[in-house]
């Protein structure tokens, strides 16, 4: 055997196997391709998550959320600025509190219906797992709020630091979003 048909066969290994291409000659059927995802929701989970009533809620409360994250967003940043509209920033960020918990209870009625658990589905572990924090976060701030604790620029940086952590979930969901969106495409 020739060392010429010896690297021929080496290169025509690589070429077809799932790792790439060696010789630059791959046809696109042979290119590199991204492991398989496994599918957000099983065909099951798809069907419980379409019939029940906690989607429409979540797909209603979400940009609710979001809307008077926004409003309270710049009452704070307004605040911070100028020192004007201090009721008006506190009562936007104890609403914002609350809709958060009325999105995190509705929300995890939504993943027992549709995963059969409260919390903590494997779809949804990281994000439940970060939402943690966001409710840790807008609950201090609640709470400082309440008990009169702390300035109230320390209150709103802690606002501030509620509202970069609920930036960093929401991306989360609306990945997730996306990626159910595409597995919903291929299927």
């Amino acid at each position: 055997m020739s060392s010429t048909t010896l690297l021929d066969r080496v290169i025509a290994t690589v070429d077809a196997s799932p790792h790439g291409c060696a010789s630059g000659r791959c046809t696109r059927h042979h290119a590199v391709q991204a492991p398989a995802r496994k599918p957000l929701y099983t065909q099951e989970e798809r069907g419980r998550r379409d019939a029940t009533k906690w989607t429409l809620v979540q797909g209603l409360l979400a940009p609710f959320q979001f809307l008077v994250f926004l409003v309270s967003l710049s009452l704070v940043i307004i605040y911070l600025g100028t020192g004007e509209y201090q009721l008006a920033t506190e009562v936007s960020i104890v609403l914002k509190t609350l809709v958060l918990y009325a999105i995190m209870v509705t929300g995890a009625i939504w993943e027992k219906v549709v995963f059969g658990k409260y919390l903590f589905a494997p779809a949804f572990y990281w994000e439940d797992v970060f939402s943690m924090l966001v409710i840790a976060l807008h609950t201090a701030y609640l709470w400082a709020f309440l008990a009169d604790s702390g300035t109230p620029e320390f209150r709103m940086w802690l606002a501030l630091a509620a509202y970069a952590a609920y930036v960093v979930n929401a991306t989360q969901f609306i990945l997730k979003l996306r990626a159910a969106r595409l597995d919903t495409r291929s299927a």
